[in-house]
């Protein structure tokens, strides 16, 4: 953590002024999802009264969006706990009964999710045809053997060859290829559907990691991101309820829902401080009151003794000591010249340009009836034309190809006959230009192909999540580049100014959020984690001031 030392030379600085006065620091978050309610729920619990929470969208959740579908709570955002053991979102829902109603099944504890673990994957080809059991089973050996040489480059420190590109998915294509090809034992037309089956796997990962595919993903870094021991958990009432518990502390006046934010002004000087006072004096308003925090545009924050102010798009303008940013990653790469004055030191900005993240969508089609069979659990679609693709991205006409599967929810009782399909990258922004007419004539179409069932109908009901066009998240979740590492995740993590501006007020610009968390990018425990490491930067700030001000001797 970052040293928190107030220089002997910045004693004029307004947050040293504030301390002194012991007014409550102010402090802005940026973000109502889970790092942004974590970190907001920890200050208050630790005295911090005057802090405040700027949500864009009209309700809480961030990438937690539960919606309830007649007797079922659909998930478009965050579905699983990952791993029990040490996982903060695991024990909150476990120890307020979240849990209780989990079945069996649905205590996965396959490395690739599913909703649940009973029954059999169905593996259907493009000509309507389902490849046998014993065969995906041998294809799924092979892709977890050199799934696990994947984790090496980084676990081990093995050197990356110049072939792959340090590109998960060339290597991982290269050696899986091979080691089909130089199968004695199979015949042609086995090689051939192994080849098609990978590139359906490599799909799959791509939604698993939320990158447009698996050849943007760093070889060399992808064992970083670290697994808890333990189950992956589907919480039956809804993700949303994980979220309500983190807010049920929070008084509803803390949170400003549709209030996004336009630019963070911050690092205003005591010198700047000085000349504008003198230049304002006579503007000041003397009724000011000081619990409210929005000033004019033409006033400077400064004159009430806060180095930042955050600009809102409704032009109001809200003082503050500190803010913590948790926009997704999307967002920062979307508004990175304009959300920040002045802007963001440069090795900041290189991380965030850095780091990838792309949009990973499902879509759910409700039928009457299920056309499935009772023990299957998935539909993935292999398309046997694909077997010698180098690239799997789609003209937009096409977008239904990169759709890898789609998973039965279980049990049929809580669901109906609910199916949910996956699309990632590019393509998934292209179906949420679909309309849903459009989205379920494709699907179907697309099932009756795969199964070789001509009879199946329409679903009657569709809902599908669009996080790549939602302008306050732009994207799923992040995961690391080719040419980004787990030093970006802490160089986006560091507030500013850094340590080494001793003049300036410390800890003004805090960032939380899952991309920035090195080992558990892309997980809720990795958003919740980051929220409230950013809160303890804040109180073990002033818990060191507060000790240093009061063992001060006596002159």
């Amino acid at each position: 953590m970052q040293s928190c030392e107030i220089s002997s030379e910045s004693t004029d600085d307004p947050l040293s002024s504030g301390l002194r006065t012991r007014r409550q620091p102010r402090i802005v978050v940026i973000g109502a999802g889970l790092a942004g309610l974590a970190a907001t729920k920890i200050l208050l619990k630790n005295g911090f009264t005057d802090v405040t929470v700027l949500e864009a969208s009209d309700h809480i959740g961030g990438r937690v969006h539960s919606v309830q579908l007649g007797k079922a709570t659909l998930e478009l955002g965050a579905t699983w706990i990952h791993g029990a053991n040490g996982n903060p979102v695991y024990h909150l829902a476990k120890d307020n009964g979240l849990l209780e109603h989990t079945t069996d099944g649905e205590r996965s504890v396959g490395r690739i999710s599913l909703y649940t673990k009973n029954g059999v994957a169905h593996y259907q080809t493009n000509v309507g045809k389902r490849i046998p059991k014993d065969l995906v089973e041998e294809f799924s050996d092979l892709y977890n053997e050199v799934y696990e040489l994947t984790q090496e480059f980084f676990q081990n420190g093995k050197p990356v060859c110049a072939e792959s590109q340090n590109s998960v998915g060339v290597f991982t294509r290269d050696v899986v290829r091979k080691k089909i090809m130089l199968d004695p034992d199979d015949p042609e037309s086995t090689k051939k559907l192994k080849l098609s089956m990978l590139q359906q796997y490599l799909k799959v990962e791509s939604c698993e990691s939320s990158s447009p595919s698996m050849d943007e993903v760093s070889l060399s870094e992808f064992g970083e991101w670290t697994e808890i021991p333990g189950a992956h958990y589907v919480i039956p009432e809804g993700f949303m309820k994980v979220v309500e518990l983190l807010a049920q502390d929070i008084p509803s006046r803390t949170v400003s829902l549709s209030k996004p934010v336009r630019c963070i002004h911050w690092n205003y000087s005591a010198k700047h401080q000085e000349a504008i006072a003198q230049s304002s004096d006579t503007h000041q308003d003397n009724n000011h009151n000081e619990h409210n925090h929005g000033c004019q545009p033409h006033e400077d924050p400064l004159i009430f003794g806060h180095p930042i102010y955050v600009e809102c798009e409704d032009e109001e303008w809200i003082t503050a000591d500190h803010v913590i940013v948790t926009s997704s990653l999307g967002v920062l790469k979307q508004n990175l010249e304009v959300m920040f004055s002045p802007s963001l030191p440069e090795d900041k900005v290189l991380a965030i340009e850095k780091l990838g993240i792309s949009t990973t969508d499902k879509i759910f089609l409700e039928f009457e009836e299920p056309f499935w069979s009772p023990e299957c659990n998935s539909i993935q679609f292999v398309w046997e034309d694909e077997a010698q693709l180098e690239q799997l991205a789609y003209p937009e006409e096409l977008w239904y190809k990169k759709i890898c599967c789609f998973d039965v929810l279980y049990p049929p009782e809580r669901y109906g006959y609910m199916l949910s399909g996956w699309i990632c990258g590019q393509e998934a922004l292209y179906m949420e230009r679909c309309d849903d007419e459009t989205v379920a004539e494709t699907c179907t179409e697309l099932l009756r192909r795969f199964t070789g069932n001509p009879d199946i109908p329409k679903p009657w009901r569709v809902l599908r999540s669009s996080w790549g066009s939602n302008p306050f998240i732009r994207g799923s979740y992040s995961f690391t580049r080719v040419g980004s590492s787990g030093g970006d995740c802490e160089r986006l993590a560091m507030p500013l100014p850094y340590a080494n501006s001793t003049k300036a007020p410390p800890l003004q610009v805090l960032f939380a959020g899952e991309a920035t968390h090195r080992k558990y990018y892309s997980t809720t425990h990795g958003a919740l984690l980051s929220g409230q490491r950013e809160a303890t930067r804040l109180i073990e700030m002033y818990q060191d001031f507060h000790k240093a001000e009061t063992t001060k001797p006596n002159m």
